[in-house]
């Protein structure tokens, strides 16, 4: 059975989360220059398929943050998750979450590319490009530029984002109902 047609059959056999966070990796060029039968061929590509899901930290298995767990985060930032406001600058200087870091959707996409000098986005944005696998939550306003900024940096290759659905405006419900206490 050739790869093309095996392709599917591949697909369905991964739980269904996993098929939308897949990215194609070329072979190793020690592999690349060899000749396989397409059985082999199949099984390499299940093998690396597989693998990668299961890299899958359970950080990004569930894709939504919710206050109770971000908050703790906030409280005591690590350089292991990365907290990325994406709304414009102005809508930044109203108020964000602590620890946050700005990167609006409006330059997101072209930021996260694997060709950005990481310099240039430290210079750029004053904070260092996000490794690959780094773990990353990303709001808005509301929470729907962060769903599609989790969709965009998960397409770039980023394979622990996590959205924060209640964004901004519920975390500044939540925490001026905090300052009541």
């Amino acid at each position: 059975m050739s790869f093309v047609r095996a392709a599917p059959r591949i697909l369905r056999s991964l739980p269904s989360s996993s098929s939308s966070l897949l990215r194609v990796t070329p072979l190793p060029s020690s592999l690349a220059a060899r000749q396989f039968s397409s059985t082999q061929k199949t099984r390499m590509v299940v093998s690396q398929v597989r693998y990668e899901a299961q890299a899958r930290s359970a950080w990004a298995k569930e894709p939504i943050v919710k206050y109770e767990e971000l908050k703790p985060i906030t409280q005591q930032p690590t350089d292991d998750i990365l907290v990325i406001d994406v709304r414009e600058p102005d809508e930044v200087a109203l108020g964000s979450i602590p620890s946050a870091v700005n990167l609006p959707l409006s330059r997101f996409k072209d930021a996260l590319d694997r060709g950005t000098n990481p310099g240039d986005f430290q210079r750029e944005f004053a904070f260092p490009k996000p490794t690959f696998d780094q773990k990353i939550i990303v709001f808005c306003r509301s929470g729907k530029r962060s769903a599609n900024a989790a969709t965009q940096a998960s397409e770039k290759g980023y394979n622990n984002v996590r959205n924060y659905v209640g964004s901004w405006l519920d975390w500044s419900k939540r925490e001026g109902e905090n300052k009541d206490d």
